[in-house]
């Protein structure tokens, strides 16, 4: 299961990579670093793109309005497990 999500880890931020034509490979994004402000820097327009390549990709629905996005969009691993556990199969 470990190795799986870490494979999802990585499509993930390779979708935000292409996505974002972020300056930064797949690799070099760190799980547990925040991807607004300090960490990744990302912005709200950033994180409206991620969620529409995330939802299309993925078969997910990421609500603007929903109260998790904050804990949802905190980091790379905390997306990567909503994906894991919410993907259509």
């Amino acid at each position: 299961m470990i190795e799986n999500n870490k494979a999802l880890q990585l499509e993930v931020a390779e979708l935000m990579v292409q996505a974002l034509n972020l300056d930064t490979s797949a690799n070099e994004i760190d799980p547990d670093a925040p991807l607004y402000g300090d960490g990744l820097g990302l912005d709200s327009i950033d994180i409206l793109e991620v969620a529409l390549v995330i939802s299309k990709r993925y078969g997910l629905q990421l609500k603007a309005d929903s109260e998790n996005n904050h804990e949802i969009f905190s980091s790379l691993h905390n997306l990567t497990s909503y994906v894991a556990a919410n993907k259509a199969s």
